[in-house]
């Protein structure tokens, strides 16, 4: 599926992904017309999920991220269902993350500062469906960060 064109392709729009499909084509070494080709067939096979914009939430004022750790009443039939649900609602919420072990679902959930959070933890974190357990571990700080696949 990904032949050595595609990649350098896929490269290229990781690294400027606000390129042109002309310039995306020139740094290739294709033609443009075959570029968007390629990123047609790329995206009808599901590789490119599409393109979207980062905005720093903390540009916006957010200078508060922690990460929950719950721990789910599992004696509930519907309760991963019923908790997902309602955690989608809460817009502070920017990640959900679901697994297996002690641990089933991690929240990261973003704050203006300490009172923000304090209120978005007791107005709408506590009151989420089946909780058993949580753990709050507060972020410091970002060491790597990437999207970005080796390809």
């Amino acid at each position: 599926m990904l032949d050595s064109h595609n990649r350098h392709l896929l490269r290229h729009l990781q690294n400027t992904p606000e390129a042109s499909v002309s310039e995306l084509a020139s740094r290739a070494g294709m033609t443009p017309a075959t570029a968007a080709r390629r990123l047609d067939k790329l995206t009808a096979l599901g590789v490119l999920k599409g393109q979207h914009a980062i905005i720093d939430w903390k540009a916006l004022g957010y200078s508060v991220e922690v990460s929950l750790r719950f721990t789910l009443d599992k004696t509930a039939p519907r309760a991963f269902d019923e908790f997902m649900a309602e955690a989608r609602k809460v817009p502070e919420v920017v990640e959900i993350q679901t697994f297996l072990g002690r641990v089933d679902v991690r929240l990261s959930v973003i704050a203006r500062d300490i009172s923000h959070y304090q209120t978005i933890y007791r107005d709408r974190i506590l009151t989420l469906p089946h909780i058993a357990d949580i753990e709050a571990l507060m972020h410091v700080a970002s060491i790597k960060t990437s999207e970005a696949l080796p390809i």
